[in-house]
């Protein structure tokens, strides 16, 4: 084995970091299978293109209301317990959408019903997720272990979809349900046998000062802003998943399993680059280089956009896909560098919130869009978007252009003074 290789591997020697890599394996191919399931379903029995995007909505809205609460609440309790009571939510949640589909419902509300818990098991789940990380590993793996947890992402979101068309294929949306709900309940047996302890962060009292601290403490980090709202603006516009059923049934004219390659797409070239990126940090010019990946996002999606065929399609969401998850490292790695533990859960919350809105309501986005204009059009604007917004983002935070190497970017200004914490803060 190589050097290189073996650092990227390095990160493997702590045992709670490679069960966490397991569970988050399970956790995602849950979610991508049924994101599979749910959106040909819905399609299916709805035809519209608007009904897509209320799915991203519907799990937008809650994610919203709680997921500054859900912070909070990270940083404030042990991590290890959050992540395994969201996830016993959310495998409720398959089981909620296989009696759907058992029961041969036609009434979508119940699908957006049962979107609305999964969203608000998402508003706690992710914080503790993104700050647990930097609990399993030391300061100097960091960012390699960064790398791998989208690594990890990725392989599951290009398996994940591709399974969920074959079993959607196979055996419906009854086979595809089942096989999401096994996985979330593999993923709690899976966290509950992580060892480490993440105890209280914060011992400050709540209060909404407590509460609302993780956007006080993003706004004025303007490097965390800068990639943070980047991201926020760019998916919100770029992004197109939501119509991937249109394109796969109307435009490409393909199945189930098409649409399984059209979702898991993006997560192949994502792959590519969280591999390249394990074995070979970033290295200098970070700055530039995260304004060049999301300009060629938007590129690639806007040939996607305009693409009747399905190889050439597939290519496009691939290199959207790659381009993306260079962004991903850079604007996580900031986050986890410049937060001290006492608020990673909070900051977490804020880029999960941004996160969320631009994934979530960029669907909605897209769904309307199309609806009144057609999905083809729906994607070219919003790929034209996201080209202007690199544009005016590289003007206006020229901290985030200047950055050079990730290892060294800390917080560049204190955290708000909270006289009544201690920083080491830690419980049992």
């Amino acid at each position: 084995m190589s050097q290189t290789a073996a650092s990227a591997l390095s990160v493997f020697r702590h045992r709670d970091f490679r069960t966490y890599q397991i569970a988050r394996l399970c956790a995602v191919l849950a979610m991508q299978i049924e994101s599979v399931a749910i959106g040909w379903q819905v399609y299916e029995v709805t035809g519209s293109a608007l009904a897509l995007g209320y799915t991203g909505l519907s799990q937008f809205i809650p994610f919203l209301a709680f997921c500054l609460v859900g912070g909070q609440v990270a940083d404030r309790f042990d991590r290890r317990i959050i992540l395994a009571i969201c996830q016993s939510v959310m495998l409720l949640c398959s089981l909620a959408l296989l009696a759907f589909s058992l029961g041969h419902i036609r009434d979508v509300r119940f699908v957006y019903g049962v979107l609305v818990l999964f969203g608000t098991a998402r508003a706690f789940y992710a914080p503790a997720g993104s700050a647990m990380t930097a609990q399993l590993v030391p300061k100097d793996e960091l960012t390699r272990a960064v790398a791998v947890n989208s690594t990890t992402w990725q392989v599951a979101t290009i398996a994940g979809p591709a399974v969920g068309g074959v079993l959607y294929g196979w055996a419906g949306a009854t086979g595809a349900y089942l096989g999401s709900a096994s996985l979330c309940a593999l993923t709690v047996v899976w966290i509950l046998s992580l060892k480490v302890r993440t105890g209280r962060a914060s011992a400050q009292p709540l209060s909404f000062t407590t509460l609302v601290a993780g956007l006080g403490f993003v706004r004025r980090q303007r490097l965390l802003l800068g990639s943070i709202t980047l991201d926020l603006f760019a998916v919100l516009l770029g992004g197109a998943v939501a119509l991937l059923p249109i394109y796969a049934r109307d435009v490409l004219h393909t199945g189930p399993f098409g649409l399984g390659l059209l979702r898991c797409a993006p997560a192949a070239g994502a792959a590519a680059v969280a591999i390249v990126l394990a074995m070979r940090p970033l290295g200098g010019r970070a700055g530039w280089k995260m304004f060049t990946a999301v300009a060629i996002f938007g590129a690639a999606t806007l040939v996607f956009g305009v693409s009747k065929s399905l190889p050439l399609s597939l290519v496009a969401l691939a290199i959207a896909g790659a381009a993306d998850m260079v962004s991903v490292v850079v604007r996580h790695t900031l986050e986890l560098m410049a937060t001290p533990d006492e608020m990673r859960g909070r900051v977490g919350a804020v880029n999960m919130m941004c996160i969320g809105a631009s994934n979530e309501l960029g669907e909605f986005r897209a769904g309307w869009l199309a609806e009144h204009v057609g999905a083809i059009p729906a994607v070219v604007t919003g790929a034209v978007g996201t080209l202007a917004i690199v544009a005016i983002w590289a003007w206006g935070f020229p901290e985030l252009r200047k950055v050079d190497r990730l290892e060294s970017a800390g917080h560049t200004s204190p955290p708000e003074p909270q006289p009544a914490e201690a920083s080491t803060a830690q419980a049992g």
